[in-house]
């Protein structure tokens, strides 16, 4: 779906022949961490008509910030303004993982749940998930639950991500809806008074 949204952008925003760029502002980091919160950092690339590619590829490659790695490597996974390059792509997302960026952790450990780019690896998406989930990521704390609904994992790390779920914020009800039934689910499989224990610490970092 992300492809599909940022060619449209790109077929939509190419400038008539002869219409002047306007100079576009690098983003600082926490813009940048904001728009990949929100899955909108591909397509600004794109309403920005790709004059930051230089600015993002120097911030990435030489000053190695883990926020432009993410953004680097997924324009190069997805071919965002720049030749597509999925090995290379993939290089940078884990180079941003491995600096902590709990964005790139989640994204690492939903393709290799998923199968994106490469071979279905539920053992090392639960080790990316983890890491993330630890760092208050609800999209990985929300992966992982369905990941050990369906029986993979350790009953050990049940009660961190309970309590991860017991604690994340969220003011969409949706959302609340879903924390709730994989909390339950959570619960089932586990006795009364580690729920209870669950509940009370704080798994994150």
């Amino acid at each position: 779906m992300r492809i599909f949204i940022v060619l449209f952008f790109l077929l939509i925003l190419t400038p008539a022949q002869g219409q002047s760029l306007q100079a576009v502002q690098i983003y600082t980091d926490d813009q940048l961490l904001n728009l990949i919160k929100e899955n909108k950092h591909l397509s600004q690339v794109v309403l920005d008509e790709c004059q930051l590619v230089e600015d993002i590829e120097a911030r990435a490659v030489k000053a190695k910030m883990p926020s432009y790695q993410f953004l680097w490597g997924d324009m190069l996974a997805y071919g965002v303004c720049v030749k597509k390059d999925i090995a290379l792509g993939l290089h940078y997302m884990q180079l941003a993982a491995d600096q902590g960026l709990s964005e790139g952790l989640e994204q690492m450990g939903r393709y290799y749940h998923v199968g994106k780019f490469m071979q279905v690896d539920i053992e090392q998406a639960i080790v990316f998930l983890k890491a993330a989930a630890a760092m208050n990521n609800l999209a990985a704390q929300m992966r992982l639950a369905n990941i050990y609904q369906q029986g993979y994992g350790s009953p050990l790390d049940y009660p961190a991500l309970y309590s991860q779920l017991h604690h994340a914020l969220t003011d969409d009800k949706a959302t609340h809806k879903k924390i709730s039934q994989l909390k339950k689910q959570l619960a089932a499989k586990m006795p009364a008074h580690v729920v209870k224990a669950a509940k009370k610490a704080d798994y994150t970092n």
